[in-house]
């Protein structure tokens, strides 16, 4: 009797097992697929819900991780921890040819641990092409010059915020990376006129850049950029007030512009504003206090830059209804962004005589 038991219990555990064998099988069989379907049709997938597939089963990690365009992205922004947490990341073969690093804000992270990854991780980093440094605010020159050395194909580099960094870092960024096409040195308050004078010469190509806040340059910098980067695409001027038309007229030589933020060009008169209508294709243009600037720039614009979509004329007093007239003849069926706050020219301000103007209008409010 005790033997016939014992053998029923042992057929109903491999009946158990067989049947967890199957549901797994069937499991890996159709569920892995329709994940795995998901994932690679889904490229916004965040990189930490990634990591978190892997641990749903053993099949679908190994599944994931022998794609290797699922990892060409590292993600640390706003982390703590995050130089170990990066020295870590490149360590795993997953990662061996991470093209994107995001590091915005990122806690902790040091010179001492972009020299770790020189000396343990700089194959991994070949592939690089975009860097995020933004807020890594204990990042020196010598962090920048150690990182762009293993780093030779970056072709963004953003360090916004970084008042340590100066014309030496940027003297590094251009020996060691000859493909940067997107320069962000917003904030760098250090960066002066010859780091402008090296990226003129060196940087061609270069499709965006922003200098936000880089107090330390002056037209001759800006002009040599203006100048010889012709390929620009977007530029970022915003709150620097020491400019003069002298340079804001070379900006009419960027005939690719589509992005032009002079908020704060204080000395940007019509005459500059009529030349940076040359620059047709402009989409998105930010005049905000530009204040020596009256009807006569604003229907320059009109004219020219038929493409226009939005446009931020806050706290200029010197414009009037007839400037958006003569918007609202060449662009109403474009402008989807239109601020006139503070402008007390306008007398036409509600938000219906906005809309009889520019019917596509979706937004009143650039700046809070």
């Amino acid at each position: 009797m005790e033997s016939r038991i014992a053998e029923e219990a042992r057929n109903r555990e491999g009946e158990e097992v067989e049947e967890e064998e199957e549901e797994e099988a069937l499991w890996n069989k159709e569920t892995v697929p329709r994940v795995m379907k998901i994932v690679s049709t889904c490229s916004k997938i965040h990189q930490r819900d990634l990591i978190s597939l892997l641990l749903v089963s053993p099949f679908l990690h190994h599944t994931l991780i022998s794609h290797p365009s699922l990892w060409l992205v590292i993600d640390l922004h706003e982390m703590n921890n995050a130089g170990n947490r990066l020295i870590a990341a490149l360590s795993l073969p997953r990662y061996h040819n991470v093209k994107h690093i995001n590091l915005e804000f990122a806690q902790d992270i040091e010179d001492k641990h972009l020299e770790i990854l020189k000396s343990k991780c700089a194959d991994n980093l070949q592939n690089l092409e975009s860097l995020n440094l933004n807020g890594c605010q204990k990042i020196s020159d010598n962090g920048v010059e150690v990182i762009t050395s293993i780093c030779l194909n970056l072709k963004a580099f953003s360090i916004y915020w970084n008042v340590r960094v100066t014309d030496a870092g940027i003297k590094h960024l251009i020996k060691n990376c000859k493909r940067i096409t997107d320069l962000n040195l917003s904030g760098c308050k250090n960066i002066t006129d010859q780091s402008l004078h090296l990226i003129a010469s060196n940087y061609r190509d270069l499709e965006s850049l922003n200098i936000t806040r880089c107090v330390k340059v002056t037209d001759g910098g800006l002009q040599q950029i203006l100048l010889k980067c012709s390929s620009l695409q977007s530029l970022n001027l915003y709150a620097l007030s020491g400019f003069t038309d002298e340079a804001y007229k070379k900006i009419s030589l960027l005939t690719h512009l589509t992005f032009l933020d002079l908020c704060g060009a204080q000395n940007l008169t019509d005459d500059g504003l009529c030349s940076i209508a040359n620059c047709k294709k402009l989409v998105s243009l930010n005049l905000t206090w530009c204040i020596r600037v009256t009807d006569m720039g604003v229907k320059a614009i009109a004219e020219s830059c038929s493409s226009l979509e939005l446009l931020s004329l806050f706290g200029i007093v010197g414009v009037t209804d007839n400037c958006l007239e003569a918007l609202s003849k060449r662009c109403s069926n474009t402008i989807t962004t239109l601020d006139v706050n503070g402008c007390i020219g306008i007398k036409r301000r509600t938000r219906e005589e906005i809309l009889q103007l520019f019917p596509n209008l979706k937004c009143f409010k650039v700046h809070s």
